[in-house]
C-alpha cells in the first residue's frame, strides 16, 4: 500500500480554501494580464506608456482581500493588479488599453487611470503618491457619513518620501479617520535604491511620529499581507484611526517601458523572482493538502483563457466616436 503524503499544517489566517483558491486565481489573472498587455504593447497595439506589477501580486490581492467589497480604494500609476484584485471587470480594464469606448475611461485614461467607482476602486493616478493626499478626504467623508467602510491607500516606496506622505498621515491621525495606507516597497523610486533614498531602514517606522500603528510584513506571502492589513482595517472599523503598512516585495519589470534598467543586476532580479508570490502560494496550498498541482494548473489554465477573451472582446470593440472628444473637457 502506497502511503499517502503527508500534509503540513500552515496557518491561512482563517482563509478557506474556496477564498485561497480564488485569490491564486486573481493573482494568475494579475500576471497574465500584464504579461499580455506587455506583449501587446511590442505588437504596437497598445500605445502610451504603461507601469507593470509583475512579482507583486500577493500585496495586492493580500491587502484588497483584507476589505469588504463597500469599502474604498486609492490606486497608484502601477495599479493594475489592484483594480483586478477589487474586482474591476477584465473586459472593461482591457478595451480601456486598446482605447475603446466601451473602456472605464471610455478610452481615455489607458493604463494609468482606471476607475471603477461602483465597485469602491476610486482610481489609479498618473501622479506618484497623488492618491495619498485624498485618502484623508475619503477618510473623513466616511467618518461623517457615520459608516464603519474603509479607505484603503495604495503607495510606492518612492511616494513615501512626498511632502504629502507626512501631510496626510498626521492629518488622518490627528482626526482619527479610517485609513489603511499600504506602501508597496518594491526596491526602486524609479531608479532610486530605498536604501538610499530613506533614512530609516523601514518605511513603516515613520509611523511612530504620527503616533499610528506601523508594521512591515514580506509582502509576497499573501497570507502575511492579508493578516496585517486585516487588523488594520478592523483598528480603522473601531474607530481606532490610520494604520501603515509597508509590504516588501520587488518589481521584476522596469519602472515602465522606457526603463533600460542600468542601476540593477540581473542577479538580483533572479533573486527575487525565486521568491515569486504566485508560486509561493501554490505551494503552501498544496502542501497544506487543500488542493493537487492538476486543481491549480486548472486555475491557471482558467485564468490565462480570461485573458484570451478579453483581449478578443476589447479588440472587436468599437472605437470612441471623435465627435465626443471635447465631452468631460471644461473651461
Amino acid at each position: 500500500m502506497t502511503a499517502k503524503p503527508k500534509k503540513t499544517k500552515i496557518d491561512f489566517a482563517g482563509l478557506s480554501p474556496e477564498t485561497l483558491r480564488e485569490a491564486l486565481s486573481k493573482m494568475y489573472l494579475i500576471r497574465y494580464f500584464e504579461e499580455k498587455a506587455e506583449a501587446l504593447y511590442a505588437m504596437g497595439k497598445i500605445h502610451g506608456t504603461m507601469h507593470l506589477s509583475i512579482g507583486q501580486e500577493a500585496s495586492a490581492m493580500g491587502a484588497v482581500l483584507a476589505l469588504r467589497p463597500d469599502d474604498l480604494m486609492l490606486s497608484t500609476h502601477r495599479g493594475h493588479g489592484h483594480c483586478l484584485a477589487k474586482g474591476a471587470d477584465l473586459n472593461l480594464m482591457m478595451a480601456e488599453f486598446f482605447g475603446k469606448a466601451v473602456g472605464y475611461c471610455r478610452g481615455r485614461g489607458g493604463s494609468m487611470h482606471i476607475a471603477d467607482v461602483n465597485g469602491g476602486n476610486l482610481g489609479a493616478n498618473g501622479v506618484v503618491g497623488g492618491g495619498i493626499p485624498l485618502a484623508p478626504g475619503v477618510g473623513l467623508s466616511l467618518k461623517m457619513q457615520k459608516t464603519d467602510k474603509v479607505c484603503l491607500a495604495f503607495f510606492g516606496d518612492g511616494a513615501a518620501n512626498e511632502g504629502a506622505f507626512h501631510e496626510s498621515l498626521n492629518l488622518s491621525a490627528v482626526w482619527t479617520l479610517p485609513v489603511v495606507y499600504v506602501c508597496e516597497n518594491n526596491q526602486y523610486g524609479m531608479s532610486m535604491s530605498v536604501k538610499r533614498a530613506c533614512a530609516v531602514e523601514r518605511i513603516s517606522q515613520r509611523a511612530v511620529a504620527y503616533d499610528i500603528p506601523g508594521v512591515t510584513v514580506d509582502g509576497n506571502d499573501l497570507i502575511e499581507v492579508y493578516r496585517a492589513v486585516k487588523q488594520a482595517v478592523n483598528y480603522a472599523r473601531a474607530e481606532k484611526g490610520p494604520s501603515l503598512i509597508e509590504n516588501v516585495t520587488y518589481r521584476w519589470r522596469g519602472h515602465s517601458k522606457s526603463d533600460r534598467q542600468r542601476y540593477r543586476t540581473r542577479e538580483e532580479v533572479k533573486e527575487w523572482q525565486n521568491r515569486c508570490p504566485i508560486v509561493r502560494l501554490r505551494n503552501k496550498l498544496m502542501e497544506a493538502g487543500l488542493f493537487t498541482e492538476a486543481d491549480l494548473d486548472q486555475v491557471s489554465a482558467e485564468a490565462q483563457q480570461m485573458i484570451e477573451d478579453s483581449v478578443a472582446f476589447a479588440e472587436a470593440a468599437a472605437d470612441p466616436d471623435p465627435t465626443t472628444i471635447m465631452e468631460g473637457v471644461y473651461a
